[in-house]
């Protein structure tokens, strides 16, 4: 039985895998001589599957699929636009880098919204690769163990790739969250942080450096014993040498010049 020809769109014979190489040659020949919109456009088409199959490689991510598609057809017009017939080297052979060199300056220079070195980016890609591929082979969610024993590196560098894929997208601080209906949502600046209590120590303190500068040296130690090194009044007490009725009488008096002093400050 004899075997039925194949056909294109047409009804006319396709042509064989050499035939298929032969043409594009050629049309890869004609443009480098005449550059015509219409021939770059049919050897766009013609070579779009190598330009899918290499973005393919970085899909998986956080980048969208789309996205990398038009990274990669823009890398594949720059190889049609550069690439010369004359030197004799295959039309794949030169495209190759100059796709995938697009792809990864897409992630290096706008895909990051913080500077991560460019080896680190690159292992994130086969960070995320591995991450998407494993979980069939394994039956199971890879391990860090894993992924490193997939890539030929450490466990360490397997995590700080993992911690530096938090670059890809930072959040507006002017950002807001969906809230409940009919509620207007707060920023993010204004929901991130908390007060900050030391602030007011700061002021404190800074009321009551006169009151004490003039209060005595004992009296400063035991305040400095009872409120920094949280001793008993009678642990005070024997550390300093009076009763422990006396330090409970300085602390009282003492406390009392330094409100004093803090009244004073707030009022004038």
């Amino acid at each position: 039985m004899e075997g039925r020809a194949l056909t294109d769109q047409s009804g006319n014979p396709a042509p064989g895998p050499g035939e298929q190489l032969a043409d594009e040659k050629e049309l890869l020949r004609r443009y480098a001589k005449d550059p015509s919109p219409r021939v770059r456009e049919e050897l766009v088409d013609r070579f779009m599957p190598l330009a899918k199959r290499l973005a393919s490689r970085y899909a998986g991510g956080a980048e969208p699929f789309d996205d990398l598609m038009q990274v990669a057809s823009v890398g594949l017009v720059k190889a049609i636009d550069r690439f010369d017939p004359a030197r004799g080297t295959a039309f794949s052979t030169f495209a190759v880098p100059t796709i995938t060199g697009e792809l990864k300056r897409h992630f290096r220079d706008r895909g990051w919204s913080i500077h991560v070195p460019r080896e680190v980016q690159e292992r994130i890609l086969k960070v995320e690769r591995a991450l998407s591929e494993l979980p069939a082979r394994l039956g199971r969610a890879p391990t860090v163990d894993d992924i490193a024993e997939r890539l030929g590196v450490t466990p360490e560098q397997v995590l700080e790739a993992m911690h530096a894929s938090q670059g890809h997208h930072a959040v507006s601080l002017d950002a807001s969250p969906a809230g409940s209906e009919g509620e207007e949502p707060a920023p993010l600046r204004e929901r991130v942080g908390a007060e900050d209590l030391s602030f007011e120590t700061v002021e404190y303190g800074a009321a009551i450096e006169p009151a004490l500068a003039e209060i005595s040296k004992r009296d400063r130690t035991i305040l400095h014993l009872r409120f920094v090194e949280d001793l008993t009044q009678s642990e005070i007490a024997e550390r300093v040498g009076v009763s422990q009725m006396h330090v409970s009488r300085i602390l009282r008096n003492t406390l009392e010049k330094l409100r004093s002093a803090v009244d004073e400050g707030e009022s004038s």
